[in-house]
C-alpha cells in the first residue's frame, strides 16, 4: 500500500513537535547525540516555513546551540578579550579533523553543524536578527567566532551569516560592528591566504558594508542609531567627555526629545540577561544631566530621576555605581537656576 502525502496542515502540526523533540536531544552533554541533532535541525531548516517555525521555538532549538558556541570562545568571559582585541585562538587538541576540539572542549564537527544550522536560520534575517542581537549579542559573539575559527570551511558560515543578518538588519545590527571591531577583524582575514571562493565574495561584500556604515557615520549618527535598536554597548560615545559637551543639547532637544523618549523606553526594561545596558544608560543620564542641568525637569518627566533612583538598589554593582553617578549629578543642581 503506497503511503499518501502528507498535507501541509498535517506537516504544520507535526513540525513543532518534532522540533521539541530534537531540542530534547540536543540539550544533554554528549557531544555525539547533539551533533545527530544539530543535523536533523539542519535537514528540516530548508524552507522559510520551517526557518519561522524554528525561531519561534528559539527558546528551546536556538538557546542550546548559543551556548555551545558561547562556550567555544571561553564563555562570557571571552568578550574582554575580543573587546581589548585579543586575537590568541583556543588550543587545537587534535590533529584528526574529527576529534578536532577547540574551546571549551567544543567538537570541530559539532561547531560545523551548528554554524550551518544558523546559517539556514539567517535567511530569514528580516524576521531574526533583532532578536539576535537582543538575546545573543550575535555580532560581537561571531567577531568572537572569526578570531577562533580553525577551517576555512567555518569561516565561510560565520562570514555568510554576518552578510545575511547586516545586509537585512543595518539599522539594528550595525552599530555592534564597530565596538565588536568586526572591522578589524575583516582586516585581518583579508591578510590570509583563503581560497574558499564564497567565502571571499562574503568578506568582500562584508568588508564593503562596514565601509559604508562607518563613512556615513559621526559620532553622533553613531549614538543615534543605537539608541534608537532599543538595545545600548559600551561603543565609544559613551565615556567620551568631548561627546557629551558638543551633543547632549541635541540629544535632549532634537526631533522632539525623540532620543531620551528611547533611552528612557530602553531603561523601563528589567535586563536581566544584559544588565550592561542599564549600567550604560545610567552612565548617559549622567552626562546630560552634567552637561546640560537646565533640561533636569524634562528629562525627570520621562521618568528617568525615578528610574535611576531605583537602580541605585540594583544587585549589579555596575549598575548600581552608574546609578549613584546619575543621582548626584542631579542633587547638583537640587537648586533650580
Amino acid at each position: 500500500m503506497v503511503a499518501q502525502p502528507k498535507s501541509s496542515a498535517e506537516i504544520d502540526e507535526a513540525l513543532p513537535k518534532l522540533y521539541s523533540y530534537i531540542a530534547a536531544l540536543s540539550n544533554t552533554s554528549d557531544s555525539n547525540l547533539q551533533d545527530i541533532a544539530v543535523q536533523e535541525y539542519s535537514a528540516l531548516l530548508r524552507t522559510s516555513k520551517s526557518r519561522q517555525q524554528f525561531w519561534q521555538q528559539r527558546k528551546e532549538t536556538l538557546s542550546p546551540l548559543i551556548d555551545v558556541l558561547r562556550n567555544a570562545t571561553g564563555g562570557k568571559d571571552s568578550e574582554s578579550t575580543l573587546y581589548n582585541g585579543g586575537s590568541s585562538a583556543p588550543s587545537i587538541r587534535s590533529t584528526a579533523e574529527s576529534t578536532i576540539k577547540i574551546g571549551g572542549g567544543v567538537g570541530l564537527q559539532l561547531l560545523y553543524h551548528i554554524l550551518m544550522a544558523i546559517w539556514q536560520l539567517s535567511f530569514e534575517g528580516k524576521l531574526v536578527g533583532k532578536g539576535l542581537d537582543e538575546e545573543h549579542d550575535i555580532i560581537p559573539l561571531y567577531s568572537q567566532l572569526l578570531r577562533i575559527s580553525p577551517k576555512e570551511k567555518t569561516t565561510r558560515l560565520l562570514l555568510g551569516t554576518l552578510r545575511n543578518l547586516l545586509s537585512s538588519n543595518k539599522t539594528t545590527l550595525m552599530p555592534a560592528a564597530l565596538p565588536a571591531k568586526l572591522p578589524a577583524v575583516l582586516s585581518n582575514l583579508q591578510t590570509r591566504h583563503l581560497t574558499d571562493q564564497d567565502l571571499l565574495e562574503d568578506l568582500e561584500s562584508l568588508t564593503g558594508l562596514m565601509d559604508e556604515y562607518t563613512k556615513t557615520q559621526t559620532t553622533f549618527d553613531e549614538y543615534a542609531t543605537e539608541v534608537k535598536s532599543g538595545h545600548l554597548r559600551w561603543s565609544p560615545p559613551h565615556k567620551n567627555a568631548d561627546f557629551w559637551r558638543e551633543n547632549a543639547r541635541r540629544i535632549i532637544d532634537e526631533e522632539n526629545g525623540e532620543l531620551c523618549k528611547k533611552l528612557a523606553a530602553i531603561m523601563s526594561k528589567d535586563w536581566q540577561q544584559d544588565k550592561n545596558v542599564l549600567a550604560i544608560g545610567a552612565n548617559d543620564v549622567a552626562a546630560l544631566v552634567k552637561e546640560c542641568p537646565e533640561k533636569r525637569v524634562q528629562l525627570e518627566k520621562l521618568g528617568l530621576k525615578a528610574r535611576v533612583m531605583g537602580l541605585m538598589q540594583d544587585e549589579n554593582e555596575s549598575v548600581r555605581w552608574e546609578s549613584l553617578r546619575a543621582v548626584g549629578e542631579w542633587l547638583r543642581y537640587s537648586f533650580d537656576q
